[in-house]
């Protein structure tokens, strides 16, 4: 049987509605990249920013499972936004 890792996935882009385009992370950082069919990923995660559980063959980099993590990426989202707020508020009024 193949050896895999297990990474935390973004879906940072699909491309002509057919290959999604995922970041692989480590420890908030990004690591890899992995292209595969759009439909090698459960429905409800199929959309930019989603946020996954994968299982990569480590030989030859192919997904062998994905796991969409919504809360995951709902956090991820409200974080981002938290920041962004921040930031806004320090901007001064012209």
């Amino acid at each position: 049987m193949p050896e895999t890792e297990t990474h935390t996935a973004v879906l940072d882009r699909i491309v002509d509605g057919e290959t999604a385009v995922l970041l692989l992370e480590e420890a908030g950082d990004v690591v890899d990249e992995l292209a595969l069919d759009v439909d090698a990923l459960p429905d409800e995660g199929r959309h930019e920013g989603a946020v996954f559980e994968v299982r990569v063959d480590r030989d030859e980099g192919t997904l062998r499972e994905a796991t969409y993590r919504e809360d995951e990426e709902r956090e991820r989202r409200e974080s981002a936004q938290e920041r962004f707020d921040r930031l806004s508020e320090r901007l001064p009024d012209e």
